[in-house]
């Protein structure tokens, strides 16, 4: 049974499975800055494609979510619906930063096919901080409003919107909240908090997003979310599986393998660039023809496309077809 709140919006029960891979694509440009939708095509229908995908999460920052226009973010959404013809969820990034709008966006998100939303905190509070309880209400108020399906999501330790652990059980307790990205970015807090949050939320599904990281928390995770997942989604899903099976080396030579694209793609100056370095990779990869990003992103230094690609070969990243 599903019941309506004063906005006429339904609320059942969440029966999103993301225990897998959810990998965060990116949304390719043509050469003069357009959304490249027959791109999107390409991407969306091969990662949809491989067994243990769970979902894609749109308009994130590998996605340049928030250098979209409203319009823009409606059609993307759309077009990845497409692209997977409906086999797996397409999850929404919803990064507006006062609470009201988020519901609003979230609520066009719904409607432009959307099964569940991913919601940022509000971008002041990473110089600011939050008061207690304001991002328990961000999360309720946007449920209410839309009836968008939520992951809470949590960001790095060195940055004010971090959640306490206290906020994370309380967001996680409440309606509409199935899972939790979790990109803390502090392995003492992780080996901590993880446990915690496991026996008091059993239902809540885990998901890291350390996409730097992903050896160490593969132990702890019910599934990777992860812009690394456009490029090489069949290697995460080969490190994914020896985590939860507990082997350590087989998820060790998984890791090893993938090391020069770890390193050319995630350990540059900003994580930023990181998106860009996924273009690349994607090119690499024969997926996307060009790197073309929005700004405030620009092009990676000269010569890095090139480190790229060989980075992507030594770990044995085959062409698509």
């Amino acid at each position: 049974m599903t019941a309506a709140n004063g906005n006429g919006i339904s609320h059942g029960p969440v029966n999103i499975d993301v225990r897998g891979l959810t990998p965060a694509p990116v949304t390719p440009f043509t050469e003069d800055g357009a959304v490249d939708y027959p791109a999107i095509q390409r991407l969306g229908s091969w990662l949809g494609s491989i067994p243990g995908v769970k979902g894609l999460v749109v308009l994130g920052h590998a996605g340049e979510g928030t250098f979209l226009t409203p319009d823009e973010q409606c059609d993307v959404i759309r077009a990845f619906v497409k692209s997977v013809d409906n086999r797996i969820p397409i999850i929404a990034g919803i990064t507006q930063e006062g609470t009201e709008n988020a519901a609003l966006e979230a609520k066009r998100a719904r409607e432009a096919g959307a099964s569940a939303g991913l919601l940022y905190p509000s971008h002041g509070w990473l110089r600011f901080g939050y008061q207690p309880g304001a991002p328990q209400d961000r999360y309720k108020v946007v449920y209410e409003t839309s009836g968008l399906p939520l992951i809470l999501f949590q960001y790095p330790d060195n940055t004010k919107a971090t959640y306490s652990l206290q906020t994370m059980l309380d967001i996680a307790a409440q309606p509409g909240v199935f899972a939790m990205k979790n990109g803390v970015r502090n392995m003492r807090r992780w080996d901590t908090e993880i446990p915690i949050i496991r026996r008091e939320r059993p239902e809540l599904q885990i998901l890291s997003c350390h996409d730097e990281y992903l050896l160490h928390t593969a132990f702890d995770v019910d599934g990777f979310l992860v812009g690394y997942g456009n490029i090489a989604p069949e290697e995460l899903l080969e490190l994914l599986a020896a985590g939860q099976a507990k082997d350590y080396a087989k998820a060790r030579a998984v890791h090893d393998r993938l090391l020069p694209v770890t390193k050319a793609v995630y350990h540059r100056g900003s994580h930023m660039e990181g998106t860009v370095a996924l273009k690349h990779a994607l090119v690499a990869r024969g997926i996307l023809d060009h790197a073309t990003v929005r700004s405030p992103l620009v092009p990676l230094e000269p010569g890095a496309d090139v480190e790229i690609m060989a980075a992507v070969k030594q770990s044995r990243l085959s062409k698509v077809n």
